[in-house]
């Protein structure tokens, strides 16, 4: 009998950190990781017994060392990857307090909207892209 294996699903806080310049903070992996050298916009994994707006705030605070106000959902995406099924929920964030560290990755950077197409991200966060250039 063949049983079919789903895989894993994660749920994961995404925040759109938003600047006073209009500028958007992405991250990129470290190299050894899945997806490695990608840019991302950071987030985690939620926990169990927390809301996506405490993960957001945490994993922020965990990742690049600042504190952010966790403001509207932009999107929900639902996405399969060969190995993971992810469910983004993406938040506008702003930028409350700090200068951002890559604590947990490579590089740390500030973009406008338009800049974001110079960058390789992971499939899933083309339609975050797209979300944004929509709302504009």
């Amino acid at each position: 009998m063949n049983k079919t294996t789903t895989p894993p699903h994660k749920i994961i806080g995404v925040a759109v950190i938003w600047n006073e310049q209009q500028q958007i903070l992405i991250d990129r992996r470290r190299p050894e990781g899945t997806m490695g050298g990608l840019w991302e916009f950071p987030g985690g994994k939620v926990e169990p017994g927390e809301t996506v707006e405490e993960c957001i705030q945490r994993e922020i605070y965990e990742e690049l060392g600042i504190n952010i106000e966790v403001k509207e959902c932009l999107i929900t995406i639902d996405h399969t990857y060969t190995h993971l099924r992810v469910t983004l929920t993406v938040h506008h964030c702003r930028l409350l307090q700090g200068i951002p560290q890559p604590l947990e990755c490579d590089e740390v950077r500030w973009v406008s909207l338009d800049e974001l197409e110079k960058f390789t991200f992971p499939e899933a966060n083309a339609q975050i892209i797209a979300a944004l250039k929509s709302a504009e």
